[in-house]
């Protein structure tokens, strides 16, 4: 096991350090051909975003496309891996079926969809300024349903762990649908708690290092290794995302990061209880998502806003905090969250081992 620790904490700190020495020429690089994001315009449901612009317009032009850099270092690191594994120094390399085969796919598709959505953002092509959000969900259903698939009918996954509440339960064809519904769910939940500087990366960062200790504990350790790598350049990133932040990630990076999230719980099911733990963890965006899903059903059904603004940190912007501030609270709530999670998993395999 030390062994393996050792091997991990090597890979993390190489990846650590590429970031935080590419990252001040890419972002020369970004403002030179003036890769710059801009503001969203018009909601979800069409009509025109005023608040939202009036209080991000600062954030206009703002290099963005920090996707690139990481899928440059990832690819460095399994390259890396393919190599020291030649020369015998390790057993496996990151690619391996059972552990890594779901979360590269998944990395990589969603990184498609992101990249072709900030390049219509920067080049402002045609009417729209980005990728529709009917065509993102598309994309989304197309790879969900693959993956969804995956899982049922190539490993015979046809159950959740709902403990504490529930033993485990068999769904049948039912569990593929309720892989494709959660899938969704976490991707735009994520998409919907962003916009602020630091906010949705460190809730994202702070959930990768926990589920990498489950990982760990579970003994996947090639798994944990490429999360681990995530979280490193991650946490890289965001020394240069701090408010006001010098560039952003944006949906190139944010779709994949989202998979990866989702993918580890489908992989974490297939061995011990991880739903409900994974929903306290992720509670800050859940919150996020359904005050959006609130927002976007009152103006269909009642042709008005239930809230000024939506989703709830825009809410909390707009009437009483500074971005700062609510960026915050915000990753004191998650840290306390994810001791919640820490504990239940603790608990879980202290039983299992007596």
């Amino acid at each position: 096991m030390f062994t393996k620790l050792n091997s991990i904490i090597l890979f993390a700190l190489v990846a650590f350090w590429l970031g935080w020495l590419l990252y001040p020429l890419y972002i020369k690089f970004l403002k030179k051909i003036h890769a710059g994001k801009t503001i969203r315009e018009e909601a979800v449901t069409g009509e025109k975003s005023v608040i939202f612009s009036e209080m991000h317009k600062h954030k206009a032009w703002t290099p963005t496309m920090w996707w690139w850099l990481l899928i440059l270092i990832v690819l460095i690191m399994v390259l890396l891996s393919l190599l020291v594994q030649k020369l015998w120094w390790i057993n496996n390399s990151l690619i391996n079926r059972q552990e890594t085969y779901v979360l590269l796919a998944g990395f990589f598709w969603m990184w498609l969809i992101g990249l072709l959505d900030d390049y219509l953002n920067i080049r402002w092509y045609g009417a729209k300024k980005w990728l529709s959000a009917k065509a993102k969900l598309i994309m989304m259903f197309i790879f969900s349903g693959l993956i969804s698939r995956w899982f049922y009918a190539k490993l015979w996954i046809d159950y959740i762990n709902l403990r504490p509440i529930a033993w485990k339960i068999h769904l049948w064809i039912f569990r593929p649908i309720l892989t494709f519904v959660f899938t969704i769910a976490i991707v735009n939940a994520i998409n919907i708690t962003d916009w602020l500087d630091w906010l949705a990366w460190w809730l994202i960062w702070v959930e990768l290092l926990v589920l990498a200790m489950v990982t760990f504990v579970n003994q996947t350790y090639i798994a944990t290794t490429f999360v681990v790598i995530v979280w490193a350049v991650l946490a890289s990133f965001m020394f240069f995302n701090i408010f006001p932040a010098k560039i952003f990630m944006w949906d190139s990076g944010a779709f994949a990061m989202w998979w990866l999230l989702a993918a580890l719980i489908y992989l974490l099911n297939m061995r011990i209880w991880i739903i409900i733990p994974f929903l306290i963890l992720f509670l800050p965006f859940i919150i996020d998502l359904c005050t959006s899903f609130l927002q976007i059903f009152w103006k269909k059904v009642f042709h008005k806003k239930l809230f000024e603004v939506a989703p709830l940190h825009h809410l909390f912007e707009k009437r009483w905090s500074h971005e700062a501030t609510i960026t915050m609270k915000f990753r004191m709530i998650q840290w306390l969250l994810a001791a919640v999670f820490i504990i239940m998993m603790f608990y879980q395999i202290w039983g299992e081992l007596i």
